[in-house]
C-alpha cells in the first residue's frame, strides 16, 4: 500500500507545479473568501482506490438537523488504512509549506486529531446549510484559518448537486458554485465572513470527500 509520505510527495509535485497560478487564483478572491482548486492532483489509479476505500454508509455517523444532512468519519482505525495515509498526507510538512506560500498565511498547523476533518459522505438529499465553520481547534487555542476538502467521487458532475457554494458576496446574492469534481482539491479561507454551503445532492449516489483544516495562532 502506497505510505502517506509517498502521496504526500505526489500532492506537492502538483501544488509546485501549479503554485504561480492558484496564488493568483487566491488572491482575486481574498478580499471576500479566498479559494484555489486544483485538478487531477494526484494518479487516476490512486484516486479509484481512495474512492474505493471509503466505507459505507452504515459504517458512518449521520448528522442531521435543520442546518446539515450528511455522514462523517473520522475515527480512522476502523477503516482502510490508505484512507488515513490521504488524510495525513496533507498535513505533511511541505504540503502545509506550500498552501501556505500558496494563500499567504503562516504558520500553518494541521489538524492532527482530526477535530473537524476526516471523511465526509452526502447522499441523495443531503445537504448543508449556508454556515460559517467552527472557529478554534480541539483545546480552542488555534484559530481555524483554511479548508481543504479533495473530493473523489468518479464521474461526479456538476447537475449532480452535492456542490460547494461560496457566498463571497452576502447570503442575499448568488453563490459562486465549485463543482465537486472528481480529484480536485478545493482550498478555501475560514473566518467570520466565509458564509458557504454545500446544495442538495440530486444523484441517486453518494459524494465522498476527504476534508483537512489548518489552524493558525493568529
Amino acid at each position: 500500500m502506497i505510505h502517506r509520505k509517498e502521496i504526500a510527495t505526489l500532492i506537492s509535485d502538483k501544488l509546485t507545479k501549479e503554485k504561480e497560478t492558484l496564488k493568483a487564483q487566491f488572491l482575486k478572491s481574498e478580499k471576500e473568501i479566498g479559494f484555489f482548486y486544483v485538478d487531477e492532483l494526484l494518479p487516476e489509479s490512486l484516486v479509484l482506490d481512495i474512492y474505493k476505500s471509503f466505507p459505507k454508509l452504515s459504517q458512518t455517523k449521520q448528522r442531521k438537523n435543520i442546518r446539515e444532512f450528511k455522514y462523517i468519519a473520522y475515527q480512522m482505525d476502523k477503516y482502510n488504512a490508505l484512507l488515513e495515509e490521504v488524510i495525513y498526507a496533507f498535513q505533511d510538512v511541505k504540503v502545509v509549506q506550500l498552501v501556505s506560500e500558496i494563500c499567504g498565511i503562516e504558520s500553518l498547523i494541521p489538524d492532527e486529531n482530526l477535530y473537524a476533518g476526516g471523511l465526509s459522505l452526502m447522499a441523495k438529499d443531503n445537504y448543508l446549510s449556508p454556515h460559517l465553520d467552527n472557529s478554534h481547534d480541539k483545546d480552542r487555542h488555534l484559530w481555524r484559518v483554511l479548508n481543504l476538502l479533495f473530493y473523489v467521487t468518479p464521474n461526479w458532475e456538476l447537475d449532480n448537486g452535492g456542490n460547494l457554494e461560496l457566498w463571497n458576496n452576502g447570503l442575499k446574492n448568488k453563490p459562486i458554485v465549485v463543482q465537486s469534481k472528481c480529484n480536485r482539491l478545493v482550498v478555501m479561507a475560514t473566518h467570520d465572513k466565509s458564509w458557504h454551503s454545500v446544495n442538495k445532492v440530486l444523484k441517486d449516489d453518494v459524494r465522498r470527500c476527504v476534508s483537512n483544516y489548518y489552524f493558525s495562532e493568529k
